[in-house]
């Protein structure tokens, strides 16, 4: 399909257009239906291929400025439809996009750079995100997509759930709530034939044990956070709602533009004294956003809309984060741990400061310029500090894909 040769992610419109259009190729395999509508009224699509009891459950789109899912999805379901030994002994279920609303405010199809990528961005805040709000949100409060995306996994009972998302920079890696013997061998080989770096130290997973290289278990419930101030925990989110059926779930994460420098296994010298100076960094960064914001707050028309709430949400995790990360660091904190967490703290305040430009831009605001300067800068030195590569969407889709598939065959249950 014409998702894997060109350099643009599909819309959700695109997603559910494609979707129609395998299922008129064998409607006898293949269900779309709405399984639900989202906060701003959008449809939410679950696309089924086959009727084995056994079943798969995709899901992209789950934050809305991670697009690589949802062609991944796409890609699947035609490997599903035409591959009969990947519906041997299995149904899968793909829905196509969980934050349909958010995949609208995000808008950088094409994006060439950095400064591309994040001139459109969008994300929303951790209890506007499907799988996260379970970890926010008393469950009276939760939103439909997170309703729905529980109802689904109620409904098909997924042996495994398989959750795509991605990052704008970095390696790829693999989160899991349940070990998965022999995933990791396929997971690193697709990555080095398609040439995407393996994430050795993911944020994400700091502290996690891990079943191989780039492939991180989740600890138990009662085990101590790696940052203790971020609201929302994984091991509350929908990813372990599908333990109550016996399955598990696998968090395939795979980067826009690649970095070598997550992939270094060799001991920091010095991490310590290398995380305090990302801590006072992060800082630092954040107040020029925030005086930026106290400066334009009083002129602006509209000061409720999404992009400006999710913008002074993550400016709100800041202190909290840095002063995480002065703790001492995990036992045996590599290159690439500090590589992650250095693109973490470049990617919190110039995330808020991308969202909140668009605002600014709207408003035609007299402190857009500054702020589009700010943005800009700082889009240059990540990429910069990274040496960033872009990956061909096509191979993006490729690997999630091939790790999707390893995962699925793998999986007990």
């Amino acid at each position: 399909m014409s998702h894997l040769t060109e350099q643009r992610y599909p819309t959700s419109a695109e997603l559910v257009q494609s979707a129609r259009e395998l299922t008129s190729h064998r409607p006898d395999l293949c269900h779309l239906r709405q399984v639900g509508t989202s906060r701003g009224g959008r449809p939410l699509h679950l696309l089924s291929i086959g009727h084995d009891r056994r079943a798969v459950l995709i899901v992209a789109g789950a934050h809305a400025n991670e697009p690589t899912g949802g062609p991944t999805a796409l890609h699947l379901a035609e490997k599903a439809l035409f591959d009969r030994e990947l519906r041997t002994d299995r149904s899968w279920h793909f829905l196509l996009c969980a934050d349909p609303d958010g995949a609208a405010l995000h808008n950088a199809p094409e994006p060439h750079s950095l400064l591309d990528y994040h001139r459109g961005f969008f994300r929303p805040t951790g209890a506007e995100q499907p799988e996260w709000s379970p970890s926010v949100l008393p469950p009276d409060r939760l939103p439909p997509e997170t309703k729905t995306l529980v109802g689904l996994i109620d409904e098909v009972r997924p042996y495994l759930q398989v959750s795509l998302h991605g990052t704008e920079l970095g390696g790829s890696w693999v989160q899991l709530t349940r070990d998965i013997p022999g995933l990791a061998e396929p997971f690193a080989k697709s990555a080095a034939e398609l040439h995407i770096p393996v994430e050795t130290g993911a944020s994400d997973a700091a502290g996690w044990p891990t079943s191989g290289r780039g492939v991180h278990v989740m600890p138990d419930l009662d085990a101590q956070a790696a940052f203790p101030s971020l609201p929302d925990d994984a091991r509350l989110s929908t990813w372990h709602h599908a333990h109550r059926y016996g399955g598990s779930t696998a968090i395939v994460e795979v980067p826009m533009w690649a970095s070598d420098l997550v992939d270094d296994p060799a001991p920091h010298p010095a991490p310590e004294r290398a995380l305090r100076r990302l801590s006072a960094r992060l800082s630092r960064d954040t107040r020029l956003v925030e005086e930026i914001l106290t400066e334009a707050m009083p002129r602006l028309p509209d000061t409720g809309g999404p992009l400006l709430g999710a913008a002074c949400w993550a400016l709100g995790l800041v202190p909290g984060l840095a002063d995480d990360w002065v703790q001492p660091p995990p036992p045996g904190a590599t290159m690439a741990y500090v590589g992650s967490i250095d693109a973490f703290a470049r990617r919190l305040p110039l995330r808020a400061a991308a969202m909140l430009l668009r605002v600014l831009e709207e408003a035609d605001d007299l402190a857009a310029p500054r702020l589009d300067a700010l943005v800009t800068r700082w889009c240059e030195v990540y990429a910069e500090r990274f040496g960033a590569r872009w990956i061909p969407v096509a191979h993006q889709i490729e690997h999630q894909a091939r790790t999707t598939v390893a995962a699925v065959r793998h999986a007990p249950g």
